[in-house]
């Protein structure tokens, strides 16, 4: 199709951008869209490591002011319409992806699939009704190793008014730099690493500082917001000081809470916990990272005046979100290996490539941010049921993230313990599972590893969902 006449559709389209996802469970529906929040995707010189300022750091900032910081937290209500409008103060194109939130296809922010780039100087219209509640976040699709890399990602808190109350809410955006000397950017990865489990950063954040300590009562119960934005690692989280017990995962509540011991995330995934603080003014809990030979301090809870004397015991689960249950009598089953593929160049494309294909899907590995064709891993049925057999043939761990569904986990050689329902499921290493979902959101969904180096060499693919 031709770039114009989808353009010009998809402009047309923003209007009834706000139609409920049929993953929520009604009729899309045309909604009155609000005022739009301004996202100015720009770029600032930012100290992130102690020997320097990053030039050029990229970020999203409110409104058209310059901002030197990270990209806002923003706040949607569950059911209820939100507009945002992206301005590209960058030098190059880019698009904003809702990570997680199940809403209408030509608002994924994907390009070349759902919407045309947006080039510098132009904006684009998102309008969308969020049909579930939880912890998300939002980054470009477009050149992302490079654009999440130096600082692109923000995190999206949608509110339930009938979630339990809390005392106070810590947000704790996660991600790696790569910095050199002089706090300058150094290359993004090595094709060596890449072909492995991927580049790491350099400089460890969070919410871009080094190890900080925030402030929440003491006594008190603090839900905590946890998003792993960075391209490339895992964490394994525990926290020392203070209990607190896992209520969410990936925007999804679990049935029970059940007490943080040590907890996988992998770039993309979220998890949100109810901490209670120290009693004592001055104390402190640390969140830490347990994986590799090192661990370090992620952020320090310092708890201040007088305890509220409050007991984990009082906060009860979170609603469920309206998440439609697959019907395995009735479910087709899909093979989906994610292997290791011959090393060869990559397809050219104006949203970035890395100039090599290591990985692939069902032995075929993506081409590139391309126009050309490209086939989808399966035609899914509006409304019928599915269950992925994904199969991972290698010695790495893959965060597999799907667009726009919600999937369960059924089964797993490598776990005990199932989630509720996810958008990301972190494969190990020759890990077999499968996961069930229903096919309820029309559009073409990208299904990819948020290892963005596995992604933009080869392991990516996407559904058709008619």
């Amino acid at each position: 199709m031709p770039m114009f006449s989808r353009r010009t559709f998809l402009q047309g389209s923003a209007a009834l951008g706000g139609a409920f996802a049929f993953g929520a469970g009604v009729a899309a529906r045309a909604v009155a869209s609000p005022d739009p929040q301004i996202l100015t995707a720009q770029f600032a010189d930012v100290r992130i490591s102690a020997d320097g300022v990053t030039p050029k750091i990229m970020t999203y900032g409110l409104d058209d002011a310059p901002h030197g910081g990270m990209p806002p937290v923003l706040r949607m209500r569950k059911g209820e319409a939100y507009a945002a409008r992206l301005v590209n103060r960058l030098d190059e194109p880019t698009t904003i992806h809702w990570h997680g939130l199940r809403i209408a296809n030509a608002m994924d922010g994907v390009p070349e699939i759902t919407q045309p780039y947006v080039y510098p100087g132009d904006t684009f219209d998102y309008v969308f009704t969020p049909p579930d509640a939880g912890t998300f976040w939002y980054h470009p699709h477009c050149n992302t190793l490079t654009q999440i890399g130096r600082g692109l990602a923000g995190v999206v808190v949608v509110e339930n008014p009938e979630d339990p109350a809390f005392d106070a809410e810590i947000v704790l955006n996660l991600r790696d730099w790569r910095l050199g000397a002089g706090g300058k950017f150094i290359d993004p990865f090595k094709p060596r690493d890449a072909a492995r489990g991927g580049t790491y950063g350099t400089v460890r954040t969070t919410n871009w500082q080094r190890q900080p300590t925030i402030e929440g009562p003491a006594g008190g119960l603090v839900r905590v917001r946890v998003a792993a934005t960075d391209v490339t690692r895992i964490y394994t989280l525990a926290l020392e000081g203070a209990a607190a017990k896992v209520i969410a995962l990936d925007g999804n509540p679990v049935e029970g809470p059940f007490p943080l011991d040590r907890i996988d995330i992998g770039p993309g995934q979220r998890v949100d916990l109810a901490v209670r603080m120290p009693e004592s003014e001055g104390q402190g809990a640390m969140l830490s990272n347990f994986r590799g030979s090192q661990p370090w301090t992620i952020a320090t809870f310092r708890a201040t005046g007088t305890s509220l004397k409050r007991d984990l015991r009082d906060i009860a689960p979170l609603p469920a979100n309206p998440i439609a249950e697959a019907d395995l009598s009735t479910a087709k089953r899909i093979p989906i290996d994610l292997t290791a593929t011959a090393e060869h160049k990559a397809t050219a494309s104006i949203c970035g490539s890395l100039g090599y294909t290591f990985w692939a899907i069902n032995k075929v590995p993506w081409p590139g941010d391309t126009p050309d064709p490209i086939a989808p891993i399966e035609e899914l049925k509006l409304g019928r049921s599915y269950v992925l057999q994904i199969s991972n043939r290698t010695p790495h761990a893959h965060p597999i993230h799907l667009h726009g569904l919600s999937f369960r986990i059924l089964t797993s050689n490598k776990r005990s313990f199932l989630p509720p329902p996810t958008d990301t499921i972190l494969l190990l290493p020759d890990e077999q599972a499968e996961v069930a979902l229903v096919a309820d959101n029309p559009g073409d969904w990208v299904i990819h590893c948020h290892i963005i180096e596995h992604q933009k060499t080869g392991m990516t693919g996407y559904f058709k969902v008619v």
